[in-house]
């Protein structure tokens, strides 16, 4: 027997074929190894998050992620990397939320879309960072730290993981509210700002790389920047603590995203496998060790935390004397 395709027929079948593709990618996900873009520098505690939400992740979907550094324009490099990759589940990023809500005040154009460039996938964790000042300096709180920069105004240091970075507008936040005067001192990461420090080449430095040099009585902890201690640190006070009351971000610092268009079906999977992963009491512990204080959230919260943030910033920003660059 003669088997008789029609021309009409064979077209049909031609056209099915990317869409059986694609089922076929999306059933057989993950094939082959991920991607995790970590837009800072090697040895800071985003990478060291990264690194963990790799393992930890991978672990869920039995699969193999590897972290790649992207460091370089305050995240806007890693970040956009991300955006213009293939939306297929294999190149995600580990997000700073300062790319989604503080550049977009600071750079007139930016080369993705913080809403409608990535799927967000869950939120991750919390920065909780501590304020430090070197050994020497003679401070052990933050009224002794603006005691001695009213005496010296201009002329203490302090120190951050780059412009725009979470520690530099601390920083600002602090000189402002506190009514002191400090120079800011940008570096690569914060793994170079913390050396910095134990170094003697800056006076301050408010970073969750701080809380090992505290632990290590390389540098003196004078307040956690949050409503609550630092885990690591419990006798360190809270901002609130100090007596000095200020605004801060209240969403999440960091969040899990792919480009956007990444099938429905493997964003929901890495969103449950993130979800599990945040929730193992190893995980935990490891990330607060770092800093990073676990606060699962699902993409609509996620996205809502980022809104909130954006306005927090646009009108923030300003009054710190950071503005949009030409």
């Amino acid at each position: 027997m003669t088997l008789s395709i029609s021309r009409r027929h064979a077209t049909a079948l031609l056209l099915a074929l990317p869409a059986t593709r694609l089922a076929f990618a999306q059933d057989n996900w993950p094939s082959r190894p991920i991607k995790l873009v970590v837009p800072y520098p090697p040895g800071g505690n985003s990478d060291n998050l990264g690194r963990i939400v790799a393992e930890r992740v991978a672990a869920q979907l039995n699969a193999t992620i590897i972290v790649d550094n992207k460091p370089g324009g305050t995240t806007q490099i890693g970040t956009e990397l991300v955006a213009r990759a293939a939306p297929d589940g294999y190149t995600l990023l580990l997000g700073a939320i300062t790319a989604f809500t503080v550049l977009p005040h600071l750079r007139k154009k930016l080369p993705f879309d913080p809403k409608r460039s990535f799927e967000p996938l869950g939120a991750i964790a919390d920065y909780v960072a501590v304020a430090a000042a070197r050994k020497d300096l003679g401070v052990a709180t933050l009224a002794d730290l603006v005691r001695v920069a009213k005496a010296n105004p201009g002329k203490l240091t302090y120190g951050s993981a780059g412009l725009s970075s979470f520690g530099h507008i601390a920083g600002e936040i602090i000189k402002r509210d506190a009514g002191i005067d400090m120079l800011h001192v940008p570096f690569k990461g914060s793994a170079d700002a913390a050396a910095a420090l134990t170094g003697g080449q800056i006076d301050f430095l408010i970073d969750g790389t701080t809380v090992q040099l505290a632990k290590g009585a390389r540098a003196v902890a004078l307040f956690a920047f949050s409503d609550k201690r630092h885990p690591e640190l419990p006798n360190v006070p809270s901002l609130p603590e100090t007596g000095l009351q200020v605004k801060r971000p209240t969403g999440a610092s960091w969040g899990l995203f792919a480009p956007a268009g990444t099938p429905k079906a493997i964003a929901d999977k890495l969103e449950k496998a993130l979800e599990r992963a945040l929730a193992e009491p190893d995980t935990q512990a490891r990330m607060q060790r770092i800093s990073a204080m676990p606060a699962w959230g699902s993409p609509a919260e996620l996205m809502r935390g980022v809104d909130n943030d954006f306005r927090f910033y646009g009108e923030l920003l300003p009054a710190i004397g950071l503005n949009a660059e030409d």
